[in-house]
C-alpha cells in the first residue's frame, strides 16, 4: 500500500538519575560523597533512506521512543547513555510539527540526517553536592524528561517531470514507455490510484526522472476525485508535462467565437448561392444550377472541416484551462513553474485527427530559447499555445505511445528543457 501522509509520536530518551552514594572503605567510617551522574537520553534522529519508497511502515506503529539514559551508580561511575533512535523515511520526506505546522526538516538527499529531538540531560550525582559547607549531601539531582510531540510525516517524491492530465490522457502509458516503472494500464478512468515514478535514460551518464500522479478532474479542488490529494508530489518538479488527449470528446457548448463567426460567415455565403438560383433565367438556370450546386458543396465542406478543427483546438483549450486552474487553487506557486504540452493518442485513425494532417518527428513545435521544425499540419497547434492565457509553453508535440510517435523527440526536448532550467538557476 502507498501511504504518503501519516501522524506519529516521537519522544527522546529521559537523563538518568544521579546516584546518592558514599565511598566505603576498610577502616573508613563516614567516607565521602561518589555518586555518579546520570547518563543522556537517546536522541531522535531521521534519515533518509532510498530503500524506503513509502510510509506504510508507520501505519502499525505510532510510537517512535528513544531510550533513556541510565542512573549514575557509587564510585562515581556515570550512567550509560541511552540509544539514540535512527527513523528511516523516504527522500523527500518533510517533518511537520503538528502542534505549530512548521515545517521541521525537509529530507531530500539519500542519506541526509537530521537530530530533531535531544534527548534530557542526566541528573548529577551527589558527589557534585559536595561542599566546604556540606561534607555529606544526601541528595542528587533526577534526569531531565526528554522533549516528546507529535509530527505529521508528508512524503513529496522528487521528480523533475510532473505528468499532468485527466484520467485515461495516456499518462501511465507513457511512463511504462519511457522509463522502466510499470504502472497499471487499463481502459478505463482512474487506473492510476498512487503516484508512480520512473527514470528516463538518456545516455549512460543522463538520465531525469518522472512522476505520474492519479488524474485530475473537474472540482478536484473541491475534493472531487483522486489527483489533488497527491498534488503534493509535483511540487518539487522542474518542469510540468500537461497530458491534452486529442482524442477526449468535448462538450458542444465549449465551442469558440470564432467558430459561431465562421458558422454565420458559411451560412450567407450559402444563402448568397441560393438567391443566384432564384434570381437566374430559365435559359441559364441549368448553368446556374450546377455552379451554385458546387459552391454549397464547397462551402459545408470547408464549413465542417472549420468545425473539426475548432472542435479540436476547443476541446485541447478547454482541458488545459480545466487542469491549470485546479493546479492554481491548489498552489500558486505549483502553477507558475515552466510547462510544456503534449497532445496524446495522436496515432488515432479519426476524421478530426486527419485535419491536422500525419504527425512525425518534424512535427515538433518548440516556442521556447531552442526552435525546432514546425509543420504547416501544426499552425493551429502554434496559434493555441500563443492564446493560452499562462506563460507560453516550452514546447508542444504530439506523441503516442502506442505507435512510439515522437517519443524520442519528447525525451530529448525534456532533456534539454531541465539543462537549460538548471544553467539559468545556477
Amino acid at each position: 500500500m502507498f501511504v504518503d501522509s501519516v501522524k506519529i509520536n516521537i519522544k527522546a530518551g529521559d537523563g538518568g538519575a544521579g546516584a546518592v552514594s558514599f565511598r566505603r572503605e576498610k577502616f573508613v567510617i563516614q567516607g565521602g560523597p561518589d555518586g555518579g551522574d546520570g547518563g543522556n537520553g537517546g536522541d531522535i534522529i531521521f534519515i533518509a533512506d532510498k530503500n524506503t519508497s513509502t510510509l506504510a511502515g508507520f501505519r502499525g506503529n505510532k510510537n517512535y521512543f528513544a531510550s533513556n539514559g541510565a542512573s549514575g551508580e557509587g564510585k562515581n561511575k556515570s550512567g550509560k547513555k541511552g540509544a539514540d533512535l535512527q527513523v528511516k523515511v523516504p527522500p523527500g520526506t518533510q517533518i511537520i510539527n503538528d502542534s505549530t505546522g512548521e515545517i521541521l526538516c525537509d529530507l531530500t538527499l539519500d542519506g541526509q540526517s537530521v537530530r530533531l529531538l535531544k534527548g534530557g540531560k542526566g541528573g548529577l550525582g551527589n558527589a557534585r553536592f559536595k561542599n566546604a559547607t556540606n561534607q555529606r549531601p544526601t541528595y542528587a539531582q533526577k534526569g531531565i524528561s526528554g522533549t516528546q510531540m507529535q509530527v505529521s510525516l508528508e512524503l513529496k517524491m522528487i521528480a523533475d517531470v510532473a505528468l499532468v492530465g485527466f484520467s485515461n490522457a495516456g499518462k501511465s502509458s507513457l511512463i511504462s514507455t519511457i522509463t522502466n516503472s510499470r504502472p497499471k494500464v487499463a481502459n478505463y478512468e482512474f487506473s492510476t490510484l498512487i503516484p508512480n515514478l520512473g527514470v528516463v535514460d538518456i545516455s549512460l551518464l543522463e538520465s531525469f526522472v518522472v512522476a505520474d500522479i492519479p488524474g485530475l478532474i473537474a472540482g478536484a479542488s473541491d475534493g472531487k476525485g483522486l489527483g489533488l490529494q497527491f498534488l503534493r508530489h509535483i511540487e518539487r518538479t522542474k518542469i510540468l508535462l500537461f497530458m491534452l488527449d486529442i482524442s477526449r470528446e468535448g462538450n458542444s457548448s465549449s465551442r469558440t467565437q470564432s467558430s459561431r463567426e465562421l458558422d454565420s460567415r458559411f451560412v450567407d455565403e450559402r444563402l448568397s448561392s441560393i438567391s443566384l438560383l432564384e434570381s437566374s433565367q430559365p435559359t441559364n438556370l441549368a448553368h446556374d444550377t450546377r455552379i451554385a450546386t458546387h459552391k454549397i458543396d464547397s462551402i459545408e465542406s470547408k464549413s465542417q472541416d472549420s468545425k473539426d478543427s475548432n472542435s479540436i483546438e476547443s476541446n485541447l483549450h478547454a482541458q488545459f484551462n480545466v487542469l491549470m486552474n485546479e493546479i492554481k487553487k491548489y498552489s500558486p506557486a505549483l502553477a507558475d513553474k515552466p510547462y510544456a504540452i503534449a497532445i496524446t493518442k495522436s496515432d488515432l485513425d479519426s476524421k478530426n485527427i486527419e485535419s491536422f494532417g500525419s504527425f512525425a518527428l518534424k512535427d515538433t513545435l518548440k516556442t521556447a530559447d531552442t526552435p525546432i521544425f514546425i509543420s504547416d499540419e501544426l499552425k493551429e497547434f502554434m496559434e493555441f499555445g500563443k492564446r493560452i492565457e499562462s506563460k507560453t509553453p516550452l514546447f508542444i508535440i504530439p506523441i503516442s505511445s502506442i505507435s512510439h510517435t515522437n517519443l524520442n523527440a519528447l525525451k530529448s526536448l525534456l532533456n534539454e528543457s531541465l539543462k537549460a532550467l538548471d544553467s539559468k538557476n545556477d
